[in-house]
C-alpha cells in the first residue's frame, strides 16, 4: 500500500502457507477468505492477463514484480469471461491507475470477481520460500488474522490434485470463432479453459474454429467438420489443476491422434502425453512468467516465452531412444539440455503411436517444453504461443499447425523470426 496514493487504510490480511509462514498486509481485492495452491508468477507486465486465465483456476498468484495495477484494467485485455484464481499476493497495489486505455482499477476487478487478495508481503521472500519449499497450499485471509489458527487450517485443506478444476472453466455449450479472414481449415478446440488469445491466433491463420467442452466425445468431433466430415485439425487447450484428473480428454486425445492432424498447448500438451501413455510429473515450483528461454532444438533459436503450469511431461517415459535418429546416442538424460549442447533433436519409439521427437528444451531447468509425433501428425508444446500480452516469439506455432494440416510433416522446422523455413 503506497500511502501517499491510498485515500483510507484497507483491512488487515494475513497469507499463511502449510510450512507455517505467514506474512501480514492489506486487502486489495475482495474481504472473505481463499485457499489454493500458491505459486509465483515472474512477468513484469500482464497482470489483467494472468488474473483472467483459467489455468490459474485453485491457485493463489504471487507477482513478483513489485507494483502491480499501475495501468489499470480493461475488457480488451481479459483472456475469459471472469477471474477463476484462487487469490493474488502482490508487495504495492496501485488503486488509481494512470493510462488512457484504463477502463477501471484492479483493485475494482478483483472485488467485482470475488477475488481476496493482499497487498503489502514482500514478495521476494515469499518467492524464494516457494522456490525452496515449492508450491503448497496457502490461504489469503481479511477475517482470521489468528498465524496459528490459519496455518492450522491450511494444513487440513485440501491438495490441488484432490479436484478435477477443468469442468470448472471449460464451456458447457459448442461455439463457433470464425476465421480472421478467408478460412481454410475446421478445427475443433478441446476447451479445458482456453485463453482468448489462443482462438485469436488460430483465426489469424485461417482457421474457423469450434469450441467443445473438455469432455466430448472424439466421435463427435469428427463429425464436426464440413458438412460432417471430419475437421482438419483438432486443438487441445491449456487449463488447471493434476492433468491426470483430466481423464476424458485424454481418452479423447487417445482416439483422434492418427486420425486428424493435432496440435496441443500446456495442459494439452500433458493430455497428449498420457494419451502416449507417458508419464506426468509434478515440478517442484513450475514455470509461470513470460521470460522463460527455450530451445527449439530443430532450429538452434532461442525463444522468450510465456508459461503457466505446475506440471509436465517425463519425456523418457515415452519409449526407447532411437540412436540412429538421435545423433548416434542410445542413454535418455534426465537434463534435457544435454540434447540442446549436442544440436540433436533426440527420437523414441512409443508403443502406441511409433517415434516422437523432443523438439524444444526449457533452457532453465532442462525439462521438456515440447514434442512431435512423427508417424502421426500431431506436435505440442508445454508453453503459451500466444503469450498475451507477449513475448511472441513463439506465434509461428499456429503457422506451424496450419502447415501441419495442410499436409508438411516438417511444420516446426522455421525460422521464428520470418516465419521462413530454415
Amino acid at each position: 500500500m503506497n500511502p501517499l496514493v491510498s485515500r483510507e487504510r484497507p483491512a488487515e490480511a494475513l497469507l499463511a502457507l502449510e510450512d507455517g509462514t505467514v506474512y501480514r498486509g492489506w486487502s486489495a481485492g475482495a474481504g472473505g477468505e481463499a485457499f489454493g495452491e500458491i505459486v509465483f508468477n515472474t512477468s513484469m507486465a500482464g497482470y489483467q492477463e494472468i488474473v483472467s486465465d483459467p489455468s490459474y483456476a485453485g491457485q493463489i498468484v504471487t507477482l513478483t514484480y513489485p507494483q502491480v495495477g499501475n495501468y489499470g484494467v480493461s475488457a480488451a485485455a481479459m483472456q475469459s469471461g471472469g477471474l477463476a484464481l484462487s487469490g493474488l499476493v502482490v508487495r504495492d497495489m496501485c488503486r488509481e491507475p494512470s493510462n488512457w486505455q484504463s477502463e477501471g482499477s484492479l483493485p475494482d476487478l478483483l472485488r467485482k470477481g470475488g477475488v481476496v487478495a493482499i497487498e503489502g508481503v514482500d514478495t521476494r521472500a515469499l518467492t524464494l520460500r516457494i522456490r525452496s519449499a515449492g508450491a503448497m497450499r496457502a490461504a489469503i485471509s481479511t477475517e482470521d488474522l489468528d498465524p496459528k489458527s490459519l496455518v492450522a487450517r491450511v494444513c487440513q485443506a485440501p491438495g490441488i490434485s484432490s479436484h478435477n478444476y477443468v469442468p470448472d472453466v471449460s464451456t458447457t455449450q459448442e461455439y463457433v470463432v470464425p476465421a480472421a479472414g478467408e478460412r481454410r481449415f475446421r478445427v475443433v478446440a478441446y476447451d479445458c479453459g482456453e485463453k482468448r488469445g489462443i482462438a485469436d491466433g488460430l483465426a489469424a491463420v485461417g482457421c474457423e474454429t469450434v469450441v467443445v467442452p473438455w469432455d466430448t466425445p472424439a466421435r463427435r468431433v469428427l463429425a464436426l467438420g464440413q458438412d460432417g466430415a471430419a475437421p482438419n485439425g483438432v486443438f487441445f487447450s491449456n487449463g488447471p489443476g493434476d492433468p491426470t484428473q483430466v481423464e476424458a480428454t485424454a481418452q479423447a486425445a487417445r482416439e483422434l491422434m492418427g486420425k486428424v492432424p493435432v496440435f496441443g498447448i500446456c495442459l494439452g500438451n500433458q493430455q497428449m502425453a498420457l494419451a502416449a501413455g507417458a508419464t506426468i510429473e509434478k515440478l517442484p515450483f513450475g514455470h509461470h512468467g513470460g521470460n522463460e528461454p527455450v530451445m527449439n532444438l530443430l532450429t538452434g533459436r532461442v525463444e522468450i516465452t510465456a508459461q503457466n503450469h505446475n506440471y509436465g511431461l517425463v519425456f523418457e517415459s515415452l519409449g526407447s531412444i532411437v540412436p540412429e535418429e538421435s545423433g548416434g546416442f542410445a542413454e535418455h538424460e534426465r537434463d534435457l539440455r544435454a540434447w540442446s549442447e549436442r544440436h540433436v533433436a533426440p527420437v523414441v519409439m512409443n508403443e502406441r503411436f511409433g517415434r516422437v521427437r523432443l523438439t524444444h528444451v526449457n533452457l532453465n531447468d532442462g525439462t521438456p517444453e515440447g514434442v512431435q509425433f512423427l508417424d502421426v501428425p500431431a506436435f505440442s508444446v508445454q508453453y503459451h504461443p500466444e503469450a498475451c500480452p507477449g513475448p511472441h516469439d513463439s506465434a509461428y506455432l499456429f503457422t506451424s499447425f496450419a502447415r501441419l494440416m495442410a499436409g508438411d510433416p516438417d511444420c516446426l522446422d522455421i525460422d521464428v523470426r520470418e516465419g521462413r523455413r530454415f
